[in-house]
């Protein structure tokens, strides 16, 4: 999995490319620790790229948002494929995170 974090108007924008599984959550999980850690409160994951995601993946971004709930920021989701989707309405997620239809959208919601 390849991840690219950029910081856009004060949001952190982390990009997701490949697989998230119990093989890779270890690389996003460091990156939100990190971001949480320097006290970044707005956090927007891109997933566009995300070709599959296990429970592995949901727990990390789970306990990130607990993470940043306590911060008292925000993680929000973005451009979910219809299979990465899918996880997400199967698992309950769907109630859990804020999600949007495209990098745009969310950068203009998330204030």
């Amino acid at each position: 999995m390849d991840i690219l974090t950029e910081n856009i108007n004060g949001v952190a924008v982390v990009s997701l490319t490949g697989r998230l599984d119990i093989n890779t959550h270890g690389q996003l999980e460091a990156e939100l620790n990190a971001l949480a850690g320097k006290g970044q409160t707005k956090v927007l994951v891109d997933v566009k790229g995300l070709e599959y995601i296990s429970s592995a993946g949901l727990r990390v971004l789970l306990t990130a948002a607990k993470q940043f709930k306590k911060i008292n920021g925000t993680i929000a989701l973005a451009s979910l494929t219809p299979n990465v989707r899918q996880v997400f309405e199967i698992s309950g997620f769907t109630s859990i995170f804020a999600l949007y239809a495209n990098r745009e959208e969310a950068l203009a919601k998330i204030k």
